[in-house]
């Protein structure tokens, strides 16, 4: 048994973590991974069970800039090896999961992380000096300023119905397709894995029910990449085009085991003009999600959860609202987005663990944010505003969460900070001058998940009619000067089709007016 002090320990050697670990060691400062397994991205050895990622990994861009490539890259994670992109390790589009165990294992590796493997954290307290201590089942102990928690989910998610421990859970149904032949298969569910797991067993399931209370939503539709993606609703056709499949919307109320093996299930369909029945099946499978396991936190440092208590409430920082010096770090903090953003998949979460990073250098180390100064000429602005949005891929890609920020100074200066939390109000932003801040995120507009984007009788606004880029649905940049703690003004740059906003008359005059009328308004 082995006693340890650090500033910084992180549990969990997956994506979140091993990338927390490389900032921190760039940085030069002291930390430690504490990983269960025997190797980095534990999770990836089981999951998806079909085992084909549905994160893009799209190689051939056209383009040779490797930080609009990351546009398109949604598996690597942030380094200074060009060796070290997901790219290198895959051709497919859809890669198969075994190539991400394989790169994430040489990540660790070539960063030179320092990571503990074997050892799984069991129990979290407060020691009277405020730090914490995590006791393992190795029966060693580290104490540590700061807590980062980059685990994942450790638990599935399961609903409260009566019977559901006879069904199959996601993470332990057999995947052979051979066992189902002639079957009636019940899917709990109607997310991704539900989709994944009906497409796995159309060709031997005699009849196949994947069941959820709520509508379905497509991420076609929604922006949302952890709704259905179009790689898993293959299953929608059977439906829709009679073969013997079928979505039912309603709530699974009971689940009986039968003498003979199978199983009666109760569903009460929620549309007004059908009933409660009991369906007969010979196999029921649950894909309902997971969950955070905060079973292993003392009373004295218990995070609050959120979300029926599937995830840690976070404040802007990433940080407990009820636990100081308590962080979280990849997909959960999903709370800060829920089903709107991207901070649950590697190509958002990258990036929120660099500000999470950054957070962390700012108020412990006294770090400056990173940024420039520029003058508060409104062509200064617009054009520093531009240069980020064409180029940058953590606005690109958590899109809404995390924002630019110009704060404006007495003196007639400014200062360009990049990738902040968008509501984060430490220091830099909360001692702004008289002058406020903008805040520049790239994001979708109102109502952009009610439209269908493939209906041609849906009017389009002009990607010329600059006086009407606030009515745009896709993804364009948006402005907002703030001051006194309320947004005083919104500029909403023109969506453009490929996502170059360079136009003079379209995207660059517009927003230098726009600078020029809040500059012009602000009290010196």
């Amino acid at each position: 048994m082995a006693s340890r002090s650090l500033d910084h320990l992180i549990i969990g050697a997956g994506p979140a973590g091993l990338q927390l670990g490389h900032l921190l060691q760039k940085s030069r400062r002291d930390y430690l991974i504490l990983e269960a397994g025997d190797a980095p991205g534990t999770f990836f050895r089981t999951f998806p069970r079909h085992r084909t990622l549905i994160s893009s990994n799209k190689k051939h861009t056209g383009m040779d800039d490797p930080e609009l490539n990351l546009r398109m890259d949604w598996n690597s994670l942030l380094s200074d090896d060009p060796e070290l992109l997901f790219t290198r390790y895959s051709d497919r589009y859809f890669p198969a999961a075994d190539d991400m165990v394989r790169y994430l294992g040489d990540y660790a590796e070539r960063c030179r992380l320092n990571i503990a493997y074997g050892i799984r954290a069991t129990h979290v307290t407060r020691t009277s000096k405020s730090r914490f201590r995590v006791t393992c089942d190795t029966g060693d102990t580290y104490e540590a300023k700061r807590l980062i928690v980059a685990a994942g989910f450790t638990r599935p998610n399961v609903p409260p119905i009566p019977g559901i421990e006879t069904a199959d859970l996601y993470g332990e149904h057999s995947t052979d397709p051979a066992e189902y032949v002639d079957k009636r298969v019940l899917i709990i569910g109607k997310g991704n894995s539900a989709f994944e797991t009906a497409e796995n067993l159309i060709e031997s399931a005699a009849v196949i029910h994947v069941a959820g209370p709520r509508s379905l939503r497509l991420a076609w539709r929604t922006h949302f990449v952890g709704h259905v993606r179009a790689v898993n609703n293959n299953f929608l056709d059977t439906y829709q085009l009679k073969s013997q499949n079928a979505i039912l919307d309603g709530e699974v109320r009971r689940i009986e085991r039968r003498p003979d093996g199978g199983y009666l299930a109760t569903v009460a369909f929620v549309r007004a003009d059908e009933v409660t029945k009991d369906i007969p099946y010979d196999r029921v499978i649950v894909c309902t999600g997971f969950r955070v396991d905060a079973s292993i936190f003392d009373e004295s440092c218990r995070p609050e959860l959120t979300i029926n208590e599937r995830f840690p409430a976070l404040t802007p920082a990433y940080e407990s609202v009820n636990v100081p010096d308590l962080y979280f770090a990849g997909t959960l903090t999903q709370s800060r987005d829920f089903k709107r953003g991207t901070s649950g998949f590697i190509h958002g979460f990258r990036y929120g663990t660099r500000a999470l990073h950054r957070v962390m250098e700012y108020r412990y180390h006294g770090a400056e944010w990173p940024g420039r100064t520029l003058t508060a000429d409104p062509r200064d602005l617009s054009d520093a505003v531009l240069a980020r949005v064409n180029r940058s891929s953590a606005l690109w890609q958590q899109f809404g969460t995390l924002a630019d920020v110009i704060v404006l100074d007495a003196a007639g200066g400014a200062r360009y900070l990049e990738e902040l939390p968008a509501d984060f109000r430490d220091a830099p932003v909360s001692d702004a001058g008289p002058g406020g801040h903008f805040t520049i995120t790239l994001d979708y507009g109102p109502d952009h998940d009610k439209v269908d984007p493939f209906d041609v009788s849906v009017t389009r606004i002009s990607q010329r009619d600059a006086g009407r880029a606030h009515e745009g649905h896709y993804l364009h940049p948006i402005v907002r000067h703030h001051r006194g703690g309320a947004v005083t003004a919104v500029h909403h740059v023109t969506e453009n089709l490929e996502n170059d906003w360079t136009s003079e008359d379209v995207h660059a005059g517009p927003l230098r007016e726009f600078f020029a009328r809040r500059t012009a308004s602000t009290p010196v």
